[in-house]
């Protein structure tokens, strides 16, 4: 799949691609990503792609015409007529707090479109409106809060994209124990624990669970289980509800939950 990013600062990008496990997917373009810099299709001998708001007010606003051109540009190149492509053109992204939050289910969701995207990474005050209306598809946000660009929402979405793809993660089940991941029926994923046996640390001795000792694979998925399920009902009630709600959660699961207090109706 491929993604085309239109951003001011492409060289943020280039130790993202060649660092840690999820480079196997940039380097073998299992997901193909190109850089665009609007700059580029700018005109006059600044490269101008930013101007004062009308209607005054602080910061500067990105321009709709470097972006359009850019945005042609990746159409040609990506052989995307604008009256359709073959399999449909692809979507056009822009980061922005308006947009929907991005969760795992999106993530699958673009995992498995081989169109990918092209994603628009906004700076200074925001883009002017009339190029959203006119091309943006869909807006993305990474949480209620405001980034100085699109850039890092861009590396988020790429990095859940990339680990996702076959071959990418040394163990093919490791995203499936991730949390939100189905395999786990959307819960939080339990705590985790290596050598040695016993830590010392600033609390004194600390032993890893008994049960993980045993090598009885039945006691270890059910401790995991619970584990999961205490760690979502303290920290993401929410996400608890949601799962209980969806017919998730086993007679096993609803006692464990009860004989922890955990009421049938918990929510955040």
């Amino acid at each position: 799949m491929r993604f085309d990013v239109i951003t001011l600062f492409p060289e943020l990008f280039e130790p993202f691609f060649t660092s840690g496990i999820n480079r196997r997917a940039f380097e073998s373009r299992q997901v193909d990503v190109r850089l665009w810099n609007p700059r580029d299709f700018a005109e006059g001998n600044y490269r101008r792609v930013d101007d004062r708001p009308f209607g005054g007010g602080p910061g500067m606003v990105m321009m709709a015409e470097p972006l359009w051109r850019c945005l042609r540009a990746i159409r040609a190149d990506r052989g995307e007529v604008e009256q359709g492509a073959p399999g449909g053109r692809a979507p056009v992204v822009l980061f922005s707090p308006i947009g929907r939050r991005l969760d795992h289910a999106a993530v699958a969701d673009w995992a498995a479109d081989a169109r990918g995207a092209v994603l628009v990474c906004g700076r200074y005050e925001g883009i002017d409106q009339r190029f959203i209306d006119a091309c943006v598809d869909r807006q993305i946000s990474l949480g209620d809060f405001v980034l100085s660009g699109g850039e890092i929402a861009a590396m988020a979405l790429l990095d859940a994209v990339a680990r996702l793809q076959p071959g990418v993660l040394g163990d093919e089940g490791s995203h499936q124990q991730d949390s939100f991941n189905p395999a786990l029926d959307g819960l939080l994923d339990c705590p985790h624990h290596t050598r040695p046996e016993v830590w010392t640390g600033p609390q004194g001795p600390m032993a890893v669970p008994e049960v993980l000792l045993g090598g009885h694979h039945e006691r270890i998925a059910r401790y995991r289980r619970e584990q999961s399920l205490q760690l979502t009902a303290r920290e993401r009630p929410d996400v608890l509800a949601t799962v209980r709600e969806a017919g998730r959660l086993s007679r096993a699961d609803e006692a464990f939950l009860q004989q922890r207090k955990v009421p049938a109706d918990a929510r955040r």
